[in-house]
């Protein structure tokens, strides 16, 4: 059981200006904001120290945090900056990659690095604490409290010291945001709008993943794939650190449950790929993580602010679930950046009604948080279709396959006739296969 810090030093008047639960990325956004506007504020961690409780299964994405910190990337705990962007679509014994690097991503400003969330969520929550926010961590959020009005005022804790009261409430607690479904925002938990990350870290020496991913320095590597799910809704991703690499897989929760496969079970097939286990050969495990993902996105976020709360990150559902991009510490930095905003900007004018904090959608819409979750909302009906995930990975596969076969003295055949065949030997109709083609150049065009 961690040691519990003592409690923190009450305002004069007993009543924060903000408290903040939850100290990962979107919390702690929010606190540093509230404090350098000066406000008292107190950011509440369940885990023993910030990232102590969280998982991510990928890269991320920097640019936000040009806003919050000049010059981050002098100073945040990088493992890799990635310079080799992949996307893979395999079946158990084909993969079809396409390969992108630029050393344009290996220099400031830079573009995604991979980094361990507890290295990055303390650096970021540090940043908050320096600026005067007060971070109390090994304490659990238990509750809302509310006046005779019904208004939020303040959070109930597991603490002997028990209740804290504040102006603003900012829920960043995560993709079961206990506090937003008291509040009433989120509905009751809906296993359709929710994925499963699961995610091993492997630990190789430095200098083999350097030479087995063709990588120098601090270079690196993500790699996305299609294909490796059995058939659930989903994808994998396999990306470098500086001595270890982290593969996994991204499952829909339903589709999991149906086909009763344990999550371990995908991420074992995966590592055994011939694509894929030459990079992992002697290996060693160190961590094995698992993590709910919100991928409902822009038609599954809850109202935003009510009178004296508000909410961001995963709590809002604010991770975006695209296919080709999959980003979630972006999001929740930019949600958390824009809540601390409107609720400074609310205590300043002394509202901090609904109307008061309504700020921070305005806030999020003028931003890509919302524009993007507004122009990709039917990103996941096609990424997440039957043809997508069941069909076309084993159609592409083998029309590359077709391609690059020699068949002398057989005559090449055209690569009109390649594709009916592929498809007609898949189950796969043109007019399905244009269908899909037109829908993918709205959602991403």
């Amino acid at each position: 059981m961690p040691e519990r810090v003592p409690a923190p030093a009450v305002p004069a008047d007993g009543v924060w200006d903000a408290v903040v639960v939850g100290a990962g990325p979107a919390g702690s956004a929010a606190a540093l904001e509230l404090a350098r506007a000066g406000r008292s504020v107190l950011l509440i961690e369940r885990g023993p120290f910030p990232g102590a409780k969280n998982v991510y299964g990928g890269v991320v994405y920097g640019r936000i945090l040009d806003e919050l910190i000049p010059r981050w990337w002098d100073e945040v705990p990088v493992q890799r900056w990635v310079t080799r962007r992949s996307t893979m679509v395999m079946t158990p014994t084909q993969a079809f990659t396409v390969d992108f690097r630029t050393q344009a991503w290996g220099q400031p400003p830079y573009n995604g690095m991979t980094t361990y969330r507890a290295d990055f969520d303390a650096w970021l929550a540090g940043h908050a604490v320096e600026a005067g926010a007060v971070l109390v961590t090994s304490t659990v959020v238990t509750g809302l409290l509310r006046d005779e009005r019904g208004r939020v005022t303040g959070v109930r804790t597991d603490r002997d010291d028990g209740d804290i009261r504040a102006r603003v409430v900012i829920a960043c607690d995560g993709v079961n945001s206990f506090l937003a479904k008291e509040a009433g925002l989120l509905p009751q938990t809906d296993a359709h709008h929710l994925t499963l990350g699961v995610k091993e870290t492997l630990a190789l020496p430095r200098e083999v993943i350097e030479e087995r991913f063709a990588i120098t320095g601090t270079e690196g590597l993500d790699i996305e794939i299609l294909g490796c799910t059995r058939g659930i809704p989903g994808g994998g991703f396999l990306y470098t650190n500086l001595d270890t690499v982290s593969v996994g897989v991204v499952v829909a929760l339903t589709g999991l449950a149906k086909a009763k496969v344990r999550p371990e079970e995908l991420i074992a097939d995966l590592k055994a790929h011939p694509a894929i286990a030459p990079y992992l050969r002697g290996a060693e495990l160190k961590e094995y993580a698992a993590h709910l993902i919100p991928e409902g996105g822009y038609r599954t976020m809850p109202r935003l602010a009510i009178d004296g709360m508000l909410v961001a990150g995963d709590a809002a559902a604010m991770c975006l679930a695209a296919g080709i991009w999959l980003e979630g510490v972006n999001f929740a930095i930019g949600s958390g950046m824009y809540a601390g905003r409107a609720a400074a900007e609310a205590l300043r004018r002394r509202d901090t009604s609904a109307s008061g904090l309504a700020g921070y959608r305005r806030l999020l819409e003028d931003s890509f948080v919302l524009a993007d979750h507004k122009r990709l909302q039917r990103a996941p009906d096609l990424v997440l279709s039957e043809r997508v995930q069941k069909q076309y990975p084993g159609m592409v596969c083998d029309l590359v396959q077709e391609v690059f076969t020699v068949t002398n003295p057989v005559p090449k055949r055209g690569m009109s006739r390649l594709l009916r065949d592929t498809a007609r030997r898949h189950g796969v109709r043109l007019r399905d296969l244009a269908r899909d083609g037109l829908a993918g150049l709205r959602v991403f065009g």
